[in-house]
């Protein structure tokens, strides 16, 4: 191989990979269940929340993730929200209901909601596999029906919080900037068909 055709070579294969790196990954993504066909769209970044519970032992946090879904039967939509709940103690619940969460209220703006439980896997929402990666081995799905005129409340309001029900429930505030998960959230409102 020449120099000239070498360089020439060379100079393609870095405008490839500045090109590459330019591009920003979408925040969103999609796929056909392989079991039930129904086309689902997800965000790819959820929100975080916590709850402290430095009394039970130090460093002790329960966590809920929660994230938007669209399940598309066929030209029919139906939305949910997914939580991704567990805590950083070894918990007896590993996977399976967790007490508190057969209702929630999230709180966005000052306004309170109340969601009631879908059911504990994807199979509630049409799947025959899990949406979202576990945020740890012992988390619990949990999946809860909304609107995408819900979603869109989420995704403009300035503060999001969330309140697990039953004579145990707790406070979960926002785990550090939930700046880029919001951001997610937008873009999936943008992409899905509603």
């Amino acid at each position: 191989m020449s120099l000239r055709k070498f360089q020439c070579l060379l100079t393609a294969v870095a405008l490839a990979a500045l090109i590459g790196c330019s591009s920003t990954a979408s925040m969103t993504t999609q796929k056909l269940d392989p079991l039930t066909a129904v086309t689902i769209t997800f965000a790819r970044l959820p929100l975080v929340f916590y709850h402290d519970q430095s009394g039970r032992a130090a460093h002790a946090r329960d966590y809920i993730h929660l994230a938007p879904l669209e399940v598309n039967r066929g030209g029919t939509y139906r939305y949910f929200v997914w939580l991704g709940i567990w805590n950083t103690q070894q918990d007896s619940q590993t996977g399976g209901p967790r007490d508190g969460f057969e209702s929630i209220v999230v709180i966005a703006d000052g306004k309170p909601k109340v969601l009631e439980l879908s059911g504990w896997t994807a199979a509630s929402v049409g799947a025959s596999e899990p949406i979202y990666l576990k945020p740890v081995a012992s988390s619990s799905d949990a999946y809860y029906e909304v609107t995408a005129d819900y979603l869109r409340l989420l995704a403009e309001s300035r503060e999001i919080r969330i309140r697990s029900s039953g004579s145990r429930g707790a406070s979960y505030d926002p785990w550090d900037n939930q700046e880029r998960a919001l951001a997610s959230l937008r873009e999936f409102l943008h992409d899905v068909s509603y």
